[in-house]
């Protein structure tokens, strides 16, 4: 009797771009789907035999599975008053879009050490409260989590801990325990037996994260899942992850500031524009509720060159304290230096002061500084950068009290800013006693809610400079 022995399939190298899935046989520099250069990135898979692809085939036609079934769209109930989890850190709820919805996938990117292992040991305390939560982690012992668990004195009462880094085995554990929310730390780390490549390959990646996908929506348990970045910033592993998962956040933490950013760069379920701000301290992140106030803690006072302007984070107006510095070069071409300002937009300001408001900065050193290190977008700070290189010229420093909102024209022309009534708001509140807004956008504001804030309308550059000198 002769023994029949069973023949694996061949192993082969193939190249993966990490951008848009393209597979070719050999490495190229730019990949030939998406055009993207340096991509590609070497895997190893199964080669599968002719014979094996025959009785699968055969099989596949022998039992073909029941045709999916559709349903009107109007019979479809969402529960809308259980459809999130509130998970009670507000910065987090914030960015997610009030809450977390059941059966979503959450990727978390960050730089390692920004603290997305802390968020999430924290945020599963405190759903904790109120579900069971699963965490499994592919990089830590359960010692260690248990260390860290008592450092941020986290109520470890409903959490279950898991090192494993077999995706087939959680899946089935997931499927076992049912718990109200799960947290995979982190994807590069796991690995499913029916892929030969190695942990943090593109297949193993996207085929992980396809399983916790499925898992999530059949069960509507929503999963946390960590991902590694690369030198470039961006999440490592294949973009399709990124298209397949429900939301993409990302934890900016830079050990120079004393805050860290959350920011959602893709949500089925939200804004993308809100962002989260927490202090890391010993104990943990702690939510920032008041930025602003963090952002003009320890402002000089009857020092040129410092203007305050307001940015919208999403629906958040935060306040944002510009500096400028104007001296005599000693280069031959004068130098332009910003920091948390766009380069280009600085530039183009300060051709509009020299042409339309008289001001010659051609032999002059400009630098700009945005404190707190924020970024600011949008064109909003304008008027107040504007303000701030005028009041540093002349050595006048502006009055202690007034904030400039307005964006700047290459007419000289002080333009209409979204949003002006919640940023208003917010400056009363910090306690402003004077405000130069655009003249237009007066027109609809209720001028009756602002009873300690003077709000003066400007249409040209020269009257807001007139306004403070």
């Amino acid at each position: 009797m002769k023994r029949r022995e069973r023949v694996k399939d061949k192993l082969k190298t193939v190249y993966v771009c990490t951008n848009c899935g393209e597979v070719t046989p050999r490495w190229l520099g730019r990949c030939p789907s998406c055009g993207e250069w340096n991509t590609l990135t070497e895997d190893v898979v199964a080669e599968e035999r002719p014979a094996s692809r025959a009785r699968r085939a055969g099989a596949a036609g022998a039992s073909r599975p029941a045709a999916a079934q559709a349903q009107p769209l109007h019979q479809v109930t969402t529960g809308e008053d259980n459809s999130r989890i509130v998970s009670g850190i507000h910065e987090l709820d914030r960015v997610l879009g009030g809450g977390i919805v059941l059966g979503s996938v959450v990727l978390l990117g960050g730089e390692p050490g920004a603290g997305k292992s802390t968020l999430l040991l924290q945020l599963s305390g405190a759903v904790g409260q109120a579900h069971t939560v699963l965490y499994v982690t592919g990089e830590e012992s359960v010692r260690q989590i248990k260390l860290r668990s008592a450092r941020l004195d986290v109520d470890e009462e409903n959490i279950m801990v898991a090192a494993e880094n077999d995706i087939d085995e959680i899946v089935a554990l997931i499927e076992q325990t049912k718990p109200g929310l799960v947290v995979i730390d982190s994807i590069q780390t796991m690995a499913t037996a029916s892929l030969s490549s190695t942990q943090g390959s593109v297949s193993q990646v996207k085929t992980c994260t396809a399983m916790l996908m499925e898992t999530a929506k059949t069960l509507e348990i929503p999963v946390f899942i960590v991902g590694h970045v690369n030198k470039d910033g961006a999440i490592a592993g294949p973009k399709v992850m990124e298209h397949i998962v429900d939301t993409v956040l990302y934890f900016e933490g830079d050990k120079t500031l004393p805050y860290s950013i959350l920011r959602a760069v893709k949500n089925r379920y939200g804004s993308t524009n809100e962002i989260g701000m927490f202090d890391m301290t010993g104990a943990g992140l702690v939510p920032i509720d008041n930025p602003s106030e963090m952002m003009l803690e320890g402002r000089p006072v009857g020092v040129s060159g410092n203007c305050v302007g307001c940015i919208l984070e999403g629906t958040r107006p935060i306040m944002a304290d510009i500096q400028a510095l104007v001296t005599k070069t000693s280069f031959g071409t004068p130098r332009r230096a910003s920091s948390g300002f766009d380069t280009a937009r600085v530039n183009l300001l300060l051709a509009v002061l020299e042409k339309r408001a008289g001001y010659f900065l051609g032999n002059l050193d400009v630098y700009i500084n945005v404190v707190g290190g924020l970024n600011l977008y949008g064109t909003a700070s304008d008027l107040a950068l504007c303000l701030a290189v005028v009041s540093s010229l002349m050595d006048q420093p502006i009055p202690e009290g007034l904030i400039a909102i307005g964006e700047v024209g290459l007419g000289g022309e002080v333009r209409n800013v979204a949003n002006l009534e919640a940023r208003l708001r917010e400056a009363q509140r910090i306690g402003f006693r004077r405000a130069l807004v655009p003249h237009h956008n007066l027109r609809g504001l209720p001028m009756a809610a602002f009873t300690t804030l003077e709000v003066v309308g400007v249409g040209y550059l020269q009257d807001a400079i007139g306004a403070i000198t």
